[in-house]
């Protein structure tokens, strides 16, 4: 129990049934369903409901939730203005965790922690309002930050084509509000990851739901963790052409330095997420007629030069590789790729914060001791 491992590398921090990975064999499964089948089949919303609930909802059920998201779409004018004087320059992650911190002023709440009916009624409205509104910060800020007003929610467009509504100020294109869809199913969830384990400590204090989800998005926004996407595509954009990716990869390799979007702690095949993302790429090619975003041969590319000097090592594409290509062709710009990370890692986050406080314990973990002895006190004058 004395022993330490950096970074609790391999030790449980809790149990849970929400999700699961099997990093031998590449499968990462919600509630036992592959993801596979999730990004094949369901929705962003029908996603959400299964993390949240613990079961795949029925027809009526799904209406009824999706009603419910669509009607807390909007936010008070207060949070608007309040946006209005954040730096225009500010990073979207520091936005929104100040904005989604900001709406505990705005939406009171109060967590008992008895885990009796009400409460579980409560976390779930809680969770749903929560959801419904990352979207719309993130979108909101878009266009403030450029000094022009949001645009409004719309209630007969699902969660991804509202976004894009609001995002890109115009009627979402079907194919790419899907694969935004399949986007934020794929990062919905990943069991106890950095910003996940910060939702149970701070959700285990009883602390509000927007402190709890404001932590998770200041955790996330580390490039180790969330940023990686934009450095994917900043790294993409720097190699320049498929011609210098060969020599750009030995470079880093042989300099020990990252390549961004390469590996992932919990896989030692390629990320299943990833595989999924590559097949959209090639799907999404063939729609446009063949018509190729530059950076896409490029990503090919790097894949194929770093399959073949790192399988060995069990390193492949993570999730990052792929997405904010994806995003950017949707109109997207870079810095807002992981703000869009934390709008589908709220129901992955909710799901945790809700199986905390149905068995709640405050985290108090020990430490290894490393400085000096007790000692005495020496006054100033005699140092």
């Amino acid at each position: 129990m004395n022993e330490y491992l950096p970074g609790l590398a391999g030790v449980p921090a809790t149990q849970s049934n929400i999700s699961n990975i099997d990093g031998e064999k590449g499968i990462l499964s919600y509630r036992g369903y592959p993801i596979e089948q999730l990004a094949a089949h369901s929705t962003f919303e029908e996603t959400t409901l299964l993390l949240l609930d613990g079961v795949l909802p029925t027809a009526g059920e799904l209406a009824a939730f999706e009603a419910h998201s669509q009607r807390n779409r909007r936010v008070q004018y207060h949070i608007r203005d309040l946006m209005k004087t954040f730096p225009p320059t500010g990073h979207p992650m520091e936005m929104l965790q100040t904005a989604v911190a900001s709406l505990g002023m705005f939406y009171p709440s109060n967590v008992s922690g008895d885990s009796s009916g009400d409460e579980l009624d409560y976390i779930h409205n809680m969770s749903v309002k929560i959801i419904s509104r990352m979207a719309t910060i993130v979108a909101m800020w878009q266009h403030i930050r450029h000094g022009y007003e949001p645009v409004d929610p719309r209630p007969d467009l699902s969660y991804a084509e509202n976004f894009l509504y609001m995002f890109n100020e115009e009627e979402p294109d079907p194919l790419l509000a899907k694969i935004l869809d399949v986007c934020l199913i794929l990062h919905a969830e990943h069991t106890i990851n950095a910003s996940t384990f910060s939702v149970l400590v701070n959700g285990s204090t009883l602390a509000s739901p927007y402190s709890v989800i404001s932590a998770a998005i200041a955790a996330l926004s580390g490039p180790l963790h969330g940023g990686a996407n934009q450095k994917v595509l900043e790294m993409l954009a720097e190699i320049g052409s498929v011609d210098k990716v060969e020599a750009y990869v030995d470079n880093k390799l042989a300099n020990k330095e990252v390549i961004w979007g390469m590996g992932h702690r919990e896989y030692k095949t390629k990320d299943p997420r990833a595989k999924i993302l590559e097949k959209m790429v090639d799907e999404f090619i063939e729609a446009r007629g063949g018509e190729v975003n530059p950076l896409f041969e490029i990503a090919k590319e790097v894949e194929r030069v770093c399959e073949d000097r790192l399988a060995h090592k069990g390193v492949y594409p993570n999730v990052d590789f792929y997405s904010g290509i994806l995003y950017s062709e949707m109109g997207i710009p870079a810095d807002q790729f992981t703000a869009i990370f934390a709008i589908a890692r709220s129901a992955g986050w909710l799901a945790h914060w809700r199986e905390q406080l149905v068995d709640n314990r405050i985290f108090r973990p020990t430490q290894v001791y490393t400085g000096e002895p007790v000692r005495d006190y020496v006054p100033v004058n005699k140092r």
